[in-house]
């Protein structure tokens, strides 16, 4: 199922029709039919490259779709914070609105809002805390995982596979899943629906798996690692990030790839700053027909909230194809999101008296009835701060 106007909120590439799908895209789409209930955008914006759709997907569909030991409302409240944090109101919108429509009573809007103080239950405040400190080096440090290791792996997955979309729903769509012209006074009812509408795919867990045909068997990376020991989690990674990164070798040159990943090794998670001065400095070391690329992989990666027509634009001067677009926003999220997934904790902390460290204690297991929270780390943005920011990058861009 399409949602009628939903091809139309693609922006910079035409998405396979349904109709017209063959092959690879018409498997996922079968997929992600039965799976998610509908073609949703995010998914649908990867179709012009059919391998970095099939590794969204299996990552989305392993980590948040399929049955494991962790609760759909608890998933979909790491995807809410996650995407609180990244600035990425699309998001936000979606994932609110369906864990409001399986938990009634507003505990993703406190999520949203950055409202920990609201929430009264404690176990899935700790979920959220948690994620957003995934965002920066600094905090994940600090944060125990808020659940035993089996769902503690499951919650970061649902992070990474975040870290990633959050980056492409940045770039390729608007800020929210309603069309722009419908008032602000309706918008709050349409998304209560939206949740209910969601609300029975969102029950039926899939069976973990089916994605892993998508893709050929590959080794998980050591950036991956917070996925050992789940194999079906490991498995859907492992083959996404391999074809993420055969389709950054054919669409994103190569010294594009080693500034972003150089860029990318200093980078703690937090916005590199206001305006894209710091882009423009990056990127003096590349041959001039090269920083188009440059300009527009490091902004996906590392403030995808700054990526505009233009940017796009200046890059597709020289390289027009849509394949060639999603191939390398694709790999530049992929990049920041393995990034974060290296310092996200899945374990407790070391600690030399043995124990957990001073300051935390170890989460029970999350049941379905489980309420939400979070708490912002230095450096992120909640998400009803996300015009605002917008406003000021807009205004100190170059």
């Amino acid at each position: 199922m399409t949602l009628p106007g939903v091809l139309g909120q693609v922006r910079h590439v035409v998405p396979v029709r349904p109709a017209a799908a063959q092959g690879l895209v018409a498997r996922v789409y079968a997929q992600a039919e039965q799976d998610f209930g509908m073609l949703a955008p995010p998914i649908l914006l990867h179709s012009p490259a059919p391998e970095p759709l099939a590794a969204s997907w299996a990552m989305l569909r392993e980590s948040l779709l399929a049955a494991g030991a962790v609760s759909r409302p608890v998933k979909e409240a790491v995807a809410t914070a996650v995407s609180a944090g990244n600035v990425c109101p699309y998001c936000v919108d979606v994932h609110r609105a369906t864990m409001d429509g399986l938990v009634p009573g507003g505990p993703a809007a406190e999520i949203a809002r950055d409202h920990a103080e609201a929430i009264a239950d404690p176990r899935i405040r700790r979920v959220a805390e948690w994620a957003l400190a995934g965002g920066t080096r600094e905090t994940a440090a600090r944060r125990e995982p808020p659940a035993p290791a089996e769902e503690a792996r499951e919650m970061a997955a649902v992070a990474v596979t975040f870290q990633y979309l959050n980056r492409m729903v940045n770039v390729f769509l608007g800020d929210s899943p309603l069309p722009p012209q419908v008032p602000d006074r309706a918008r709050g009812v349409l998304m209560r629906l939206f949740g209910l509408v969601m609300r029975p795919a969102a029950r039926r867990a899939a069976a973990p798996g089916a994605s892993l045909a998508l893709l050929p068997p590959a080794p998980l990376p050591a950036d991956l690692s917070f996925a050992e020991g789940a194999p079906v989690i490991a498995g859907a990674f492992a083959r996404a990030a391999a074809a993420i990164d055969e389709a950054g070798r054919r669409s994103v040159p190569e010294q594009v790839r080693e500034l972003v990943t150089a860029e990318l090794a200093t980078w703690n998670g937090g916005p590199p700053g206001l305006g894209r001065s710091w882009a423009t400095i990056a990127l003096s070391g590349l041959p001039p027909a090269q920083r188009p690329a440059g300009r527009l992989a490091l902004l996906t990666a590392m403030a995808s909230y700054q990526v505009d027509s233009p940017v796009v634009a200046e890059f597709r001067a020289g390289t027009p194809g849509d394949r060639a677009l999603v191939e390398l926003t694709s790999w530049a999220s992929m990049a920041a999101a393995r990034r974060v997934a290296g310092w996200l904790r899945t374990t407790p902390p070391p600690s030399t008296s043995g124990g957990t460290a001073p300051g935390h204690r170890a989460g029970p297991a999350l049941d379905d009835q489980a309420s939400s929270s979070q708490v912002r780390p230095a450096g992120l943005v909640p998400g009803h701060q996300v015009d605002s920011v917008r406003d000021q990058q807009a205004a100190g861009a170059d």
